[in-house]
């Protein structure tokens, strides 16, 4: 299946229907008066998440959304049959943004979740409505509403305990081929990852989301690379895991590129934690290792794990620092109805 994280989509509620100008006639009933029925009401256009999806791959093939109109009132008072609805089923964290792509119209982060995103017109009111002591016989009605339409922008954000970021060829994928089931592409060349990923992580028998996403390089916030087109899939997550190359003779550069694109993206992301790992240790002497790893901790002011996606050493001391982060998200809130209580 083909990775989609951004869809334009063009939707249309339908307008309501026309009233109906009608007069009751029936032998032996010499005043009948007027009997016209009301227009149905048009189609509404919604937005729902849904599980089982996670890509906007549908939305490539299907760009138009428009719901019908609704019928037309008729005589015998008979109001004419609204439309049925038309549904955007959209994978959970969908953000659905005006056709500017900036204002966001609605955050699709729960399964079930419902935003209507055009209403459909009322029907007009046929000519009974309008009968009065002074107007015995009306000959008016409304026409019905018309429906709404617009363009809107489908933006898919991976929902994620963890996030995956580094330099090209930093070893993302090797990582999450690790630890988990996800089986991206790995190659020893830079950007062989072009989409996101996803991988069910477990480490003491807990279970946690992590998301790769391609390699950010410098300039990636200004649209250079693949980095920039899908850092917001790392926004919902709780920890970002930042993995360098311990094999680079830049350690401090490559760490402080990272740390400068997620600054000039989004200041969201640089207020997340932060888990730093020196990968591939496992090409490294113990001397050099010490050396590479005292500079990294001295240019970002914090301690730095040693790891080796290849040879899956210091893995789990990694997971495990970033389920410390993930785990205060799963803990429950206490109940505010349950403060006082007193139980015998």
């Amino acid at each position: 299946m083909k990775f989609l994280d951004l869809a334009k989509v063009y939707i249309r509620s339908g307008g309501g229907g026309a009233g109906c100008v009608s007069f009751r006639r029936e032998k032996f009933i010499e005043y009948g008066g007027p009997d016209g029925g009301d227009g149905g009401r048009g189609g509404d256009v919604w937005a729902v998440a849904v599980e089982g999806l996670n890509t906007l791959i549908d939305f490539r093939y299907q760009q138009h959304f428009f719901a019908k109109s609704g019928q037309h009132g008729m005589g015998s008072q008979m109001t004419g049959k609204s439309a049925d609805d038309v549904e955007l089923r959209v994978p959970v964290g969908t953000e659905i943004l005006e056709e500017d792509e900036e204002t966001v119209i609605a955050d699709m982060t729960e399964v079930g979740q419902r935003v209507l995103l055009a209403k459909g017109g009322n029907g007009g009111w046929g000519n009974l409505h309008f009968k009065s002591s002074t107007n015995r016989s009306p000959r008016t009605a409304n026409p019905g509403l018309e429906g709404v339409e617009r363009t809107i922008w489908l933006r898919l954000k991976l929902i994620a305990d963890a996030g995956l970021v580094g330099l090209p060829n930093a070893g993302k994928s090797t990582f999450l081929a690790a630890v988990s089931n996800a089986r991206p592409k790995i190659a020893d060349y830079p950007f062989t990852t072009l989409h996101p990923n996803l991988g069910v992580v477990g480490v003491d028998g807990r279970e946690f989301v992590m998301a790769d996403i391609p390699g950010l390089i410098e300039g990636a916030s200004e649209g250079r690379g693949l980095g920039d087109q899908f850092l917001g899939h790392v926004e919902r997550s709780n920890v970002l895991l930042h993995l360098v190359d311990g094999t680079s003779e830049t350690l401090a550069e490559d760490a402080r590129t990272i740390l400068t694109e997620l600054a000039a993206y989004s200041p969201v992301l640089m207020e997340k934690p932060r888990v730093t790992a020196l990968n591939k240790i496992d090409a490294l002497d113990d001397e050099v290792l010490a050396e590479r790893r005292a500079a990294l901790e001295a240019e970002l002011g914090h301690p730095v794990l040693l790891m080796s996606g290849v040879a899956r050493t210091g893995v789990t001391d990694v997971l495990r620092a970033l389920w410390t982060q993930i785990e205060p998200s799963r803990t429950p809130a206490p109940d505010a109805s349950d403060a006082g209580s007193w139980q015998p």
